[in-house]
């Protein structure tokens, strides 16, 4: 494995073709000439990991330097991307050689206390620390159930579609209002609002090209957007049996919100709505006249890591205060192995390694689940992930590490 890891280096631009295309290989996806002919503005080729044997590329890896909202804050996530191992290279300690090179760099580096990243299975990181932490809600029904409560407040706003550049031009602002909100949005740069918009027609699965809406109060003020396709179908008898996907959305008001999603669940020759990628706590459950209409087959999302165990939990708020001594498992990253005092309220938090006797014993996985808010330690703990020491020490820690605001990412990277 040393031998491994010392083979693994970055790509350069001229390398980037073949390095981009491995990737897309190994998933057995079709490589976007636009991906591959160029190095895309938001890659970072210095924080690149391949493996090359002979001038074939059998792994691979990259970094994004992004921003996570956690808890009451935002911190430096470091998003893990590109990981491949050719078929040929399986079973020969290539991706824990990778995994450990760029989490030592990570921590070495002193960048981002946090990485995270989106599992293809999710059988691969748990052994590297990693855990989920936001889940998305993967939301259907059929649009004519899917109708709102008698007296919502749709506001005295209006719902307009827009093309893409008028979108861009308030959705950029509106967005990094809300995202400081939810634990688990990413911050968005120009290169990722470039990437996020650049709509590759043989990527949309046979739906219309993205569509976009805009709530806009009646002083001109834009409090709302949302994106969308419609995915276009007739049945046997030539009834209209078209579906619309819902990318987004985003509002800084209830009845913007409302007011959008009415909008959406009046389209014309739709007879289905799908917004996989919304929160699982969605709010539109409740606006709804009959919330069982609103399926939901919830699915794991961003996986969280915890890189540096102190700088981490020190850079979040906890609603309730917690003064805990937190025992840490992680033989894969050693400078996390040990006891953590720990000692948080709303305002801030302190952690540092301590001697100190622990009051909970849990391993770095168990830990990365809980950072975000959405997983309870008690219900670690019942799972056998946590040891609690001192009496009611996970009732503490359990109040403490919850959140108000279920954690969600809507961004794959």
């Amino acid at each position: 494995m040393t031998e491994i890891a010392d083979r693994l280096r970055p790509a350069t631009a001229e390398e980037w073709p073949a390095f981009s295309r491995a990737v897309f290989t190994t998933f057995g996806d079709e490589a976007p000439a636009s991906f591959v002919d160029s190095v895309p503005a938001h890659a970072e080729l210095d924080r690149t990991l391949g493996l090359w044997d002979g001038d074939r590329v059998v792994a691979t890896s990259g970094v994004y330097s992004r921003e996570l909202t956690v808890p009451g804050a935002v911190v430096p996530c470091a998003g893990v991307t590109w990981v491949s191992v050719a078929p040929s290279h399986r079973r020969q300690g290539v991706l824990t050689a990778v995994m450990r090179r760029q989490l030592t760099e990570l921590h070495e580096q002193d960048r981002e206390p946090v990485a995270a990243l989106w599992a293809s299975e999710s059988s691969i990181y748990g052994r590297f620390g990693y855990a989920p932490a936001t889940w998305r809600g993967n939301l259907s029904g059929e649009v004519a159930r899917l109708r709102l409560r008698p007296g919502v407040d749709l506001g005295a706003g209006a719902v307009r579609q827009v093309g893409v550049e008028d979108h861009r031009a308030a959705a950029v602002g509106l967005h990094d209002r809300v995202r400081r909100l939810v634990p688990g949005n990413l911050a968005r740069t120009a290169p990722w609002w470039d990437r996020g918009l650049h709509d590759e027609p043989t990527q949309r699965r046979g739906a219309t090209e993205r569509r976009f809406l805009q709530h806009v109060e009646p002083d001109g003020t834009v409090t709302g957007y949302a994106a969308y396709r419609v995915r276009s179908a007739w049945t046997d008898d030539g009834q209209p049996d078209g579906t619309v996907v819902v990318e987004e959305v985003r509002a800084l008001t209830t009845p913007a919100y409302a007011a959008l999603w009415q909008f959406l669940l009046s389209l014309d020759l739709v007879r289905t709505m799908r917004a996989p990628t919304a929160s699982p706590d969605d709010p539109l459950r409740l606006l709804l006249a009959e919330p069982r209409a609103l399926r939901s087959q919830p699915f794991d999302a961003l996986w969280v890591r915890l890189v540096d165990v102190g700088r981490a939990l020190a850079a979040r708020r906890y609603p309730a205060r917690v003064n805990l001594v937190l025992e840490v498992r992680d033989p894969f990253c050693p400078w996390n192995d040990g006891r953590w005092s720990l000692v948080g309220h709303p305002a801030g938090a302190f952690c540092a390694l301590t001697d100190a006797d622990p009051d909970l014993v849990l391993d770095v996985e168990a830990l990365a689940a809980a950072y975000l808010g959405g997983v309870s330690l008690a219900t670690l703990q019942a799972a056998g992930r946590v040891t609690e020491v001192s009496p009611g020490a996970v009732t503490q820690a359990a109040t403490a590490f919850r959140w108000p605001v279920t954690p969600w990412c809507p961004d794959e990277f």
